[in-house]
């Protein structure tokens, strides 16, 4: 895939859509049990992992509205400086903290499940929330636009959106583990 064809967010955005629809494509068929089974007791089932996914989108959605609409000024004053456009994949560094995803806890458990469907319909709703948000701004102003994580350090709005299809497709790799485990 060339990133910087139709601009790096397109791009970005594109992979986003791409990387939900070959999740959804490897899980077409699964079947309830398998969809809300834990591998174990301490592990999220297929589902919780889904559900995660549009949680933790809708609050990241919720951080980068907030930051463009607070540094938007300041990032017209700057659109002319370079700024980052990729980044390494944060998950993989090394004692990169992998446990918060309690903080952002999927609605949908085994004791409350839902079906494949409302998940990916789900997930597929707070994409487009996403790509809407994304769609018609400048680039240069989105690269000004930073805001702050402690785990990962000072993220502009290209930057934070890569960080996400990182974050979406560690929970892809956790899913086709889950999916191995419990299918043997």
């Amino acid at each position: 895939m060339d990133l910087e064809a139709d601009g790096i967010v397109a791009a970005y955005l594109e992979l986003m859509d791409y990387q939900r629809a070959e999740l959804f494509t490897v899980l077409d068929g699964i079947s309830e049990e398998m969809l809300w089974q834990r591998p174990s007791e301490d592990e999220w089932s297929i589902g919780e992992n889904l559900d995660h996914l549009r949680v933790i989108n809708s609050s990241s959605l919720t951080m980068f509205k907030i930051t463009w609409a607070l540094l938007l000024p300041w990032a017209k004053l700057r659109f002319d400086k370079p700024y980052q456009t990729d980044i390494d994949n944060v998950y993989k560094r090394p004692g990169f903290p992998l446990n918060t995803g309690w903080i952002w806890s999927p609605k949908y458990k085994p004791g409350r499940p839902t079906t494949l469907e409302v998940l990916q319909n789900n997930l597929a709703k707070v994409h487009l929330e996403v790509r809407e948000f994304y769609t018609g701004k400048d680039e240069d102003y989105l690269g000004h636009a930073s805001l702050y994580d402690p785990a990962m350090g000072w993220l502009n709005l290209v930057l934070a959106l890569r960080v996400g299809l990182y974050h979406d497709e560690l929970h892809v790799e956790q899913i086709q583990d889950v999916l191995e485990r419990i299918d043997s």
